[in-house]
């Protein structure tokens, strides 16, 4: 496991580092360079309020600068083509010194990695996010060591009827691609030569991983880690769509999966190197054995960090930002235990315009506190995507068990309503 030079949490907060060779003069605070493509809500609502409250000066790299200064007026918002670690250790050596380098894109981590590195800052191993991120890489990472999954890369360009070994059925998806964006079952070589051909014209030039289709029970774990020590800070189980799309459509709070299987999960992170800073892994269990679906090297998203933060009771996206510091995770983060959660994500069905929809909410259903965000406004049209996209909105629900979560989240999305128009 990657080590890093840290230090323990002071109860009022770390004092400023002192930087060499800043030539701009004595800084107000300490600098952190946040990495970004478009903007989410893990940033918005988390790292963004995280960082306020540990008297962070932010400054925000991305190459669609527009979009986060109409959603964040008065940040330090710098134009960068954030893929190319060249032109980010550019943009940040013309400015102050950094005291951390971050992001929470899934595309940018071994990005922010470099450049963290050139600096001499604690990171991630940029190797273990670039493993991480190219599953194809990942699966052979993992193919020697008990977590073996059959797997076979399409090469751009390549012709799908060169591949010989593909296991049917199996799960076709970018090799580096997120959530559930082109990723879909294959029962047969006819669909499989379809869906490859489908997917090369959304992508043209991407490489495609196809893997067996691995049944069973899906679930998440959440990890944080300092390079040192990594704690496990909760889980979800997953429902999904039925195929041949794999859309998230509710999760569900699990405060301890099985000791076995998270002895599993964290056995094949330690593998892939894995143990720094926050992590989301997806899993499955099928007769009492987890195999590894794909690892985000960032928070979870779709605003389960946001709801995470609440229920286990700890300032979760300030730890990840302070381990981005160089500061040492307390052995025991005092994780509150107790309680129930859920999201529902309400999908669209059709191609169309939402021409009526629910607005935001903030509710208390008798013990249970429930929130509800809409993804699409009225007006916009959208094709059906198969995928997240296809989100009408978040509902998140926390309370002191699950049937009353579970009862709460029936009862407002009986009540609510979507339209849309062809």
């Amino acid at each position: 496991m990657q080590t890093t030079q840290t230090r323990q949490f002071p109860p009022e907060g770390p004092a400023p580092r002192p930087r060499s060779g800043d030539h701009h003069g004595p800084p107000a605070g300490r600098r952190i360079y946040l990495l970004a493509l478009n903007p989410t809500d893990s940033v918005s609502e988390g790292f963004l309020p995280a960082a306020r409250a540990l008297g962070l000066d932010v400054t925000l790299l991305t190459d669609q600068p527009a979009a986060h200064r109409d959603r964040h007026p008065g940040l330090d918002v710098v134009e960068c083509d954030v893929r190319d670690h060249h032109a980010v250790i550019s943009a940040v050596t013309a400015r102050r010194a950094p005291d951390a380098v971050f992001s929470n894109s899934d595309h940018l981590q071994a990005t922010t990695a470099l450049v963290a590195d050139w600096f001499g800052l604690p990171a991630k191993d940029w190797r273990a996010a670039l493993r991480v991120k190219d599953k194809a890489q990942m699966r052979r990472a993992l193919a020697a060591t008990g977590h073996a999954v059959r797997s076979v890369e399409l090469a751009a360009g390549q012709d799908p009827a060169a591949l010989t070994a593909v296991p049917y059925p199996c799960v076709l998806k970018p090799r580096e691609g997120v959530a559930s964006e082109d990723v879909v079952h294959i029962a047969d070589e006819t669909e499989f030569h379809r869906r490859c051909a489908e997917i090369r014209t959304r992508r043209p030039g991407a490489a495609l991983v196809a893997e067996e289709y691995l049944p069973g029970a899906l679930g998440t774990l959440e990890t944080l880690g300092d390079g040192d020590r990594l704690h496990v800070i909760g889980g979800f189980r997953t429902e999904l769509s039925p195929l041949p799309y794999f859309i998230e459509e509710r999760l569900t709070y699990e405060p301890a999966h099985p000791a076995p299987v998270v002895a599993q999960v964290l056995d094949a992170l330690a593998v892939l190197g894995v143990g720094f800073g926050v992590c989301h892994t997806e899993f499955v269990v099928h007769h009492g054995r987890a195999r590894i679906i794909e690892v985000n090297y960032r928070a979870i998203g779709d605003q389960c960090d946001l709801l995470l933060e609440r229920l286990i009771g700890i300032p979760l996206f300030q730890y990840v930002l302070r381990v981005h510091l160089g500061e040492e995770l307390p052995a025991d983060l005092g994780l509150r235990t107790g309680g129930a959660a859920r999201l529902d994500y309400p999908l669209a069905d059709r191609a169309g315009t939402l021409t009526a929809a629910p607005g935001p909410a903030d509710l208390t259903l008798g013990d249970v506190t429930l929130t509800y965000r809409p993804t699409r406004a009225v007006g916009e049209t959208h094709p059906l995507y198969g995928t997240n996209r296809d989100f009408l909105g978040i509902v998140r629900a926390l309370g002191p068990d699950q049937p009353a979560v579970d009862r709460a989240v029936a009862g407002f999305l009986a009540r609510q309503s979507w339209e849309i128009t062809p």
